[in-house]
This record gives C-alpha cells, sequence and structure tokens, in this order.
C-alpha cells in the first residue's frame, strides 16, 4: 500500500512539473522579408605575365623585369594605391645549374590587383606588351558597404514582421505581446562575373588582342532575408 502511495506521489509531481514546462501562452508565429540588389564595387583581378622570345631568338628574351615594371607603372598612372597590387605566385630559376640546362626557361608571374572602376584596367592592360600577356580574368567581386546593408535588411525584415502579426492579431481584437522567438533566413546571391575572353592571349596573336578591350558583363549582388518571429498574444 505505501508503495502504491509512493508511486501515485511520484505521478503527481511529474504531470504538475510537465504542466509548468508546458507553454500555454497565445502565440503568432509570422514572416517577415526584405531585399535589395546592388552593383558590385569592388573587383579583384588576376593578370599572368611571362617572358617571352622576340622572334623566337632564345638571345632576344623579354625580360619579366621589363613587363613587371610596365605593369607597376601602369598601376600608378591609374591612380591605385601600390597595396591593391599584389603577387600570386611566382616561377623563376633558383638554381643555376637548371638555368644552364635549359637556357629558353621563361619565367612567369601571377598578380592580383584589387580595382573599383574597370575603365582603369582597361588602361593598365593597354599599357603592358601583349605579347607579355599570358592570361587575365577576374577573381572575385564585392560591396564595399554590404555588412551595413545586411544589417538594414534584416532590421527591416524583423519589422515587417512585427508590422503583420501587428494588424493580424488587432484584427481579431486582442493586442500583440512581446516577441518570443526570432529565426533568420538568408538567400545571399553573389553571382560569377560574366566575362567574354578577357584578353586571353598568345604571341602569335598579339597584335590583334592589343587593341581589344575587357567586355564584362556583372550581374547584381542580391540580398535577401527573412525573419521567422514568433509573437505572444496578450
Amino acid at each position: 500500500m505505501k508503495t502504491l502511495f509512493t508511486l501515485a506521489l511520484a505521478a503527481l509531481f511529474s504531470f504538475s512539473a510537465l504542466a509548468q514546462q508546458a507553454d500555454l501562452r497565445k502565440k503568432i508565429s509570422v514572416s517577415g522579408s526584405a531585399e535589395t540588389e546592388v552593383t558590385p564595387d569592388i573587383i579583384y583581378l588576376s593578370i599572368s605575365l611571362k617572358e617571352y622570345l622576340k622572334d623566337n631568338n632564345s638571345k632576344k628574351k623579354v625580360d619579366i623585369t621589363i613587363l613587371e615594371n610596365q605593369l607597376y607603372a601602369a598601376v600608378q598612372r591609374a591612380g591605385i594605391d601600390k597595396s591593391n597590387l599584389t603577387i600570386n605566385n611566382l616561377s623563376s630559376y633558383n638554381n643555376a645549374t637548371e638555368k644552364k640546362k635549359n637556357p629558353d626557361f621563361l619565367a612567369s608571374k601571377q598578380y592580383k590587383l584589387k580595382v573599383t572602376d574597370l575603365n582603369k584596367w582597361n588602361d593598365i592592360i593597354g599599357a603592358i606588351d601583349p605579347k607579355g600577356i599570358a592570361y587575365t580574368n577576374i577573381d572575385s567581386y564585392d560591396y564595399s558597404k554590404i555588412e551595413d546593408l545586411k544589417r538594414e535588411l534584416k532590421i527591416k525584415a524583423l519589422q515587417a514582421a512585427k508590422s503583420k502579426a501587428t494588424y493580424l492579431v488587432e484584427a481579431l481584437g486582442e493586442k500583440l505581446g512581446s516577441v518570443i522567438d526570432i529565426q533568420e533566413i538568408n538567400n545571399e546571391q553573389f553571382p560569377q562575373p560574366m566575362y567574354r575572353n578577357v584578353m586571353m592571349m598568345k604571341a602569335e596573336s598579339a597584335d590583334a588582342a592589343a587593341n581589344a578591350q575587357a567586355e564584362i558583363d556583372f550581374k547584381k549582388i542580391k540580398l535577401n532575408y527573412v525573419m521567422n518571429t514568433v509573437f505572444e498574444i496578450r
């Protein structure tokens, strides 16, 4: 009998604890969203310079230093800070013996350049010996005020959710209480830049490529945020 009483008492306490844990508040769940599109204003470009032989004569090599100086000078004339130009990769001889084995070795360097105006990029490329350009392309791009924009959109989405919840609750003669839960969903889209033959060069076609202009079509960065919220109904 004592055992049964103990079990009944334990069950009563368990039921009481569950009742206290259960959320019996009246609630409303709504979503709010905000979105925008922006044009990238920061572009990261890569360029590869490579030594070449004039008229296929190994004694008439255009040194990588000459090409590099042309690049640096063009960047300076464009008014771009030198810190925006960095070396990505380097291919060169460190061993004199290997140099002797292969006197026709052609050194190359790869650079990354940060620009905010593609017209400057066209001017820079046009100032470099086209036969010394192995290739150029776009690595990535960004928007300078992206974090501020994200914060603004999230706030707008949250405000939209609260506004929706308010008029829905008031339509039933109730009042909106405090927020119980917020969940963020983002749909950021950073599409790859579309570019067509951005100065892909070979020595035999360098003369034709010298007058080419980079044809680049940027798709806008699209930011979309959804805030799933739960409010109490008073």
